[in-house]
């Protein structure tokens, strides 16, 4: 019984063994194969495509998109300082998504539903279009009244403008344009209106059409 046993074993562990035997590769190596002997390795390549140790000069090749003071740069820019650009997030006051929008504000330009606004993208990036064509809108005459004009250290731009709108609403930016700066409205996280016209001052937002009843729809 037990000689039964032992060739059960056996013979199959035999038979393993040699077929791993014929397929393990030969480990010896012809070293003349690979020799560089005769060969011409004394060469350089231009310094822009060589890997050097100079970080400034190597960041200066990477390819990173510019959009400068387009429409396309206002918009990142302004959603970079909202949500560092997050469509999903909302923020300790409810403000939500990559613009953070507040509930009010939705409901203003057609939208009802916070939450299926904050996981569609589309959807913000309509809300974003109508809230400013409808700012544009209501400031239309400060826009015509102020830009090209120095308020409290400031020029006053339209970009600069529908960007302080966007953090305070339009009616909080008409008065700091005609108080000329002496109303100067804070947010919950310390940002003021100068601040906003200062910063987002001098993008392209000709494409923004002033829009009475602007409405995001999908």
């Amino acid at each position: 019984m037990i000689k039964n046993s032992v060739k059960n074993y056996v013979l199959p562990f035999s038979i393993c063994l040699a077929i791993a035997l014929a397929l393990y590769p030969n480990s010896s190596l012809n070293t003349e194969m690979y020799s560089t002997d005769g060969l011409d390795l004394n060469f350089n390549i231009k310094s822009e495509l060589a890997m050097t140790g100079d970080t400034e000069h190597s960041n200066s090749n990477i390819f990173t998109p510019h959009l400068g003071k387009s429409f396309e740069g206002f918009k990142e820019a302004l959603a970079f300082k909202e949500s560092r650009g997050d469509y999903f997030t909302v923020n300790t006051l409810g403000y939500l998504g990559k613009y953070q929008f507040g509930a009010e504000t939705l409901k203003l330009i057609g939208v009802y539903n916070p939450n299926q606004f904050l996981y569609n993208p589309e959807l913000q990036e309509k809300a974003f279009i109508a809230n400013a064509s409808r700012n544009k809108w209501i400031l239309r005459k400060d826009i015509k009244r102020f830009e090209g004009k120095n308020i409290g250290g400031v020029k006053v731009t339209e970009s600069g403008i529908l960007a302080a709108a966007h953090l305070a609403g339009p009616g909080t930016v008409k008065k700091f344009l005609r108080s000329y700066g002496d109303y100067n409205l804070s947010d919950a996280y310390g940002s003021t209106v100068k601040y906003y016209m200062k910063k987002f001052s001098g993008y392209d937002t000709s494409i923004i059409k002033p829009n009475k009843k602007a409405k995001a729809t999908l």
